[in-house]
């Protein structure tokens, strides 16, 4: 193995001095010529910087910590993609992981995160504790929540308009004639499942409409099954239901169609998400489109102002997103769709 190239070489080869290539490689101002020949001995050496040692020298790491819950619902693998992609346009590194939703777990992933001396966080549907929070702002990393509101948490936060989205689902089931509608709902420890909740609950009062069922799905494909099947089995069936996720509605719309029903002639499936799965033959799902480009640009630049120091205050930015009417449900009477 070969001696490391030093910076020292470049500037030998490209006739700059060294701290001409410590501009080039930091982003600092220099010429294009400079640029130009520096990035060219580079290349001809193989030299590459040492971004450890730059950022002890900025205060800058250039590096994002991702945390994400989980990874079986397929809407945070296509975010955290487009949140990474997002970030590296920007010229930041990316460091993800995943932690289950507990206290100890993302307790220890921020003290690692911090450990590395990222610029700042995003905690894609994991809440952060009032300990952690604090400890983050005495570090000075900003956090930005994605998909997951926490009030009071003094941290801002991106997230589809979950309540509006809800109720424009439930709406549209009681638009299609439909008066027998449960609600299979995300996991009631997060503020996403309870705004659906809420939205389904509120558009059911409006028609004067008493929910066939609430019941907890926790976000999980086998809860949620579970309870489709007991839904299903009961004297009295609902002829509609809305499901907290898309992930949990694929379970509901498999087991159910596994007991011999179909859909949506016995019974119409609404989700929430619109995963790419959503749009498959064998799905077909109708579902709120959680908006999700707008969501990550949305967080990216919330992040980016407040690591460069423009902003001060937490803030809650929620993002409308459409219904997407499919075969998994009839359309609202008088529909085009």
């Amino acid at each position: 193995m070969g001696a490391k190239i030093t910076s020292l070489q470049v500037a030998k080869l490209a006739g700059v001095s060294q701290s001409a290539v410590s501009r080039v490689f930091s982003g600092a101002s220099a010429s294009p010529e400079t640029a130009k020949k520096v990035k060219k001995a580079a290349k001809q050496l193989g030299y590459r910087p040492n971004v450890l040692a730059r950022a002890m020298i900025t205060g800058k790491s250039r590096i994002i910590g991702l945390i994400v819950a989980y990874l079986d619902n397929q809407f945070y693998p296509e975010a955290l993609e487009r949140l990474s992609n997002a970030l590296q346009a920007q010229g930041y590194h990316i460091l993800i992981f995943t932690v289950p939703n507990s206290s100890d777990g993302i307790e220890s992933v921020v003290q690692d995160l911090l450990d590395y001396q990222v610029d700042g966080i995003i905690a894609a549907s994991v809440s952060m504790s009032s300990s952690l929070t604090d400890l983050c702002v005495k570090a000075g990393i900003p956090v930005v929540l994605f998909n997951r509101g926490q009030p009071g948490s003094g941290l801002s936060a991106v997230t589809s308009a979950n309540m509006k989205g809800a109720a424009m689902a439930t709406q549209a089931l009681i638009d299609a004639g439909h008066q027998r509608i449960a609600h299979i709902a995300g996991w009631e420890g997060s503020l996403t499942g309870r705004d659906r909740q809420q939205g389904f609950e509120e558009a059911m009062a409006n028609a004067n409409l008493t929910p066939f069922a609430i019941i907890d799905g926790m976000y999980k494909r086998d809860v949620a099954a579970a309870t489709a099947r007991e839904l299903m089995t009961g004297e009295t069936r609902p002829d509609a239901i809305f499901v907290g996720n898309d992930h949990m509605a694929f379970a509901v719309m498999d087991e159910i169609r596994q007991m011999g029903f179909s859909i949506p002639d016995d019974v119409a499936i609404i989700g929430y998400d619109d995963v790419p799965l959503a749009s498959w033959p064998a799905y077909d799902l109708t579902t709120v489109r959680q908006p999700v480009n707008r969501m990550v640009e949305a967080t990216i630049e919330t992040l980016l102002s407040s690591i460069n120091g423009q902003e001060t205050y937490a803030q809650t930015i929620e993002i409308e997103g459409p219904l997407i009417q499919r075969g998994s449900s009839i359309p609202p009477k008088g529909s085009s769709l």
